[in-house]
């Protein structure tokens, strides 16, 4: 089954982010998650002040909101919203790791100041830390869009050694031999990449998640693919080379797949001039996939650059995408590579269940017909939480 070399773990992790705002308008829940196919799911998004404190966005979402079968009545300080929904999820399904993320493309302002100070880095590490303790998760992910400096990428590698010194002693005071993870949501253009320490990140992390797609978009000069796995001046596979040339092991290189499409209107194809990407799902430009196809597009497939794409040449409009077909050649290429698995942003976007057309059902199938997906086990017990039903374990 599988031709994995030995230094791989021998299974391959799939991981969605989960977003915070996806419970108002897009009305997709915890509970819609499909675990049988995820091993990881990313929690987003975690603030940061300017002083290095970390804190949840929302807090009415996160940790506030009542659900039908959540009491009212319950004494002391207890947690609900999406953490404790997330929180049933771990304990039904044992399998599944969630950590927050912290940062994204909106609240990275900060992290350039915060990692340049000793006092902030160490408010950052005790604030991120007391959150994965009271909220009962398996891990931090760090999303700094992006470092810009020399200096940057060191006081980067100095804030991930300092957050693995804590995480370390956290699970040696609890007597846990199951570790907590540390991963990052790593750039997949070379003027950002090329300026991080990869190669001493790596000592202090767990997981690459490589944001492999806007490749193209608003912000290009022609239209073009988002996520092509080879070809052009920017592609899957050169980002996936340039992490593992600069020492990150395979198996913690995690290729990131969008649920998205990004259009190009008034254009004759890839490569043509474009004017404007109009109306999307839910800001400009940017459609859901499982609004994809549109009505009188045609999908088309590029077998070279491993992408796909649709075309109305009605409205001469273009809009970039991954299709089940591009994630099963994904997927191989991970098995073939030696990788470590996929992740998605964001799971609202997908068709839900078992559909045909998922892309989290088809990237699973895909890496199964290799090896089983990461089934380690997940943390349930926190007996310092601030939340009494976290401490309880949900009883």
């Amino acid at each position: 089954m599988s031709n994995l070399p030995p230094s791989h773990p021998g299974t391959f992790v799939v991981c969605s982010y989960f977003v915070a705002w996806a419970v108002y308008a897009r009305n997709h829940n915890v509970f819609d998650l499909p675990v049988q196919n995820l091993t990881h799911i990313l929690y987003a998004f975690a603030n940061l002040d300017p002083d290095g404190r970390v804190f949840l966005g929302d807090a009415w979402a996160d940790t506030d909101k009542h659900y039908e079968d959540d009491s009212w009545n319950e004494t002391g300080t207890n947690l609900y919203g999406n953490f404790k929904r997330l929180a049933l999820l771990k304990k039904a399904n044992r399998h599944l790791k969630v950590s927050l993320s912290i940062g994204g493309w909106t609240w990275s302002t900060h992290f350039a100041t915060v990692a340049a100070s000793s006092d902030k880095r160490a408010n950052f590490v005790k604030t991120s830390m007391e959150l994965l303790n009271n909220l009962g998760l398996d891990g931090l992910d760090i999303d700094w869009e992006y470092p810009k400096t020399a200096e940057d990428a060191v006081n980067y590698v100095t804030l991930l050694r300092e957050l693995r010194q804590a995480m370390d002693e956290y699970a040696a005071a609890k007597g846990d031999s199951n570790p907590y993870l540390i991963t990052g949501a790593m750039p997949c253009g070379e003027t950002q990449y090329s300026l991080l320490r990869l190669n001493e990140m790596n000592e202090y992390m767990d997981r690459f998640y490589l944001m492999a797609y806007d490749l193209a978009g608003s912000w290009s000069s022609a239209a073009g693919h988002q996520s092509n796995l080879y070809g052009g001046d920017v592609s899957v596979n050169k980002a996936v080379q340039h992490y593992v040339q600069q020492g990150i092991p395979s198996h913690k290189v995690i290729i990131g797949m969008p649920i998205y499409g990004r259009t190009f209107q008034n254009t004759n194809g890839i490569g043509q001039p474009f004017d404007g990407v109009g109306q999307g799902t839910w800001e400009q430009g940017v459609h859901d996939y499982k609004t994809l196809p549109l009505p009188g597009a045609i999908e088309y497939y590029d077998a070279e650059k491993v992408s796909s794409y649709s075309y109305d040449s009605a409205k001469r409009e273009l809009v970039t995408y991954d299709t089940p077909i591009v994630i099963d050649r994904k997927a191989e290429y991970i098995a073939h590579h030696q990788l470590g698995g996929a992740m998605f942003w964001e799971s609202s976007a997908d068709f839900q269940g078992d559909h045909e057309r998922s892309l989290v059902g088809a990237v699973s199938k895909g890496l199964r017909r290799h090896a089983p997906l990461d089934n380690s086990l997940n943390h349930v017990e926190y007996p310092t939480s601030i939340y009494e039903n976290v401490r309880a374990g949900f009883q």
